[in-house]
């Protein structure tokens, strides 16, 4: 969906939960003296500025990363963010690819796809210098062309807009075939559990798959603002490193606390 700009969302709840399994994911995979392929199809701007007109527009970051950024001291992904506001200033929060590119190493490979063309901009900006190569086009494309990539061990997120109501019947679709050509892959998947249900027969048809180490991992906050129809976040994760359900079982302390 070109419309689609996620600076209006960047470190919200839900990207707390998201960035936090990614950067625990990473960090674990990223331990063993193996190479890996870093694989994400939906990539946005990578790096965001939470006092940009756009993100204090809607502020949803202050219940997010706002609220929660001194309780995840200690975790892989604090340390991305860290390392992030060091370089670009306390205002900056990086998205997904920067998370990634934090983990990988010489040897490691990285594709990640954006279709919006200011987005895309903004994401070879953000990545310049980092060894990720940026596609533009529509990520399911990439990485269906991708599947098996070299090296054949690593991870894929799949973390789209879901504003094309289609994307929740593609999605098992897409996962079945991914799988079937890259059957060691992680394929890591983010949805939004809004007031109307719409994520429920997407899991249901994922979970009628029975993929391998398949975890389901959601959490429940309130809405981050007047009429805003979310009110939680998910993630289903395919071959799921080992300790991600704890590490993720942490995040979640955090939103009941």
């Amino acid at each position: 969906m070109l419309s689609y700009q996620h600076i209006y969302h960047a470190g919200n709840p839900a990207d707390v939960h998201k960035h936090a399994a990614l950067a625990a994911m990473l960090d674990y995979m990223t331990r063993k003296d193996k190479p890996l392929s870093y694989i994400e199809t939906h990539g946005g701007r990578g790096l965001y500025r939470l006092d940009a007109p756009e993100a204090l527009k809607t502020g949803e970051a202050a219940a997010g990363i706002g609220a929660l950024a001194d309780a995840l001291a200690g975790t892989p992904y604090r340390a991305v963010l860290d390392e992030i506001r060091a370089v670009h200033g306390g205002s900056a929060y990086p998205g997904s690819p920067l998370i990634a590119a934090h983990f990988l190493r010489p040897g490691d490979a990285g594709h990640v796809a954006e279709l919006h063309p200011q987005e895309h901009a903004a994401l070879v900006a953000a990545l310049r210098g980092t060894g990720l190569k940026v596609h533009r086009q529509d990520g399911f494309e990439m990485a269906q062309s991708l599947c098996p990539p070299t090296p054949r061990r690593g991870l894929m997120l799949i973390d789209p807009s879901y504003e094309v109501k289609a994307e929740y019947a593609r999605i098992p679709r897409e996962i079945a075939k991914l799988h079937a050509k890259w059957n060691v892959g992680v394929i890591a998947l983010w949805y939004p559990i809004l007031t109307s249900g719409a994520h429920a027969p997407m899991l249901r048809d994922l979970e009628m798959q029975g993929l391998p180490g398949a975890l389901c991992h959601e959490i429940a906050f309130p809405p981050v603002r007047d009429g805003h129809r979310m009110v939680g976040s998910g993630m289903f994760v395919v071959n799921a490193p080992w300790g991600l359900a704890d590490a993720l079982d942490r995040v979640a302390r955090l939103f009941n606390d």
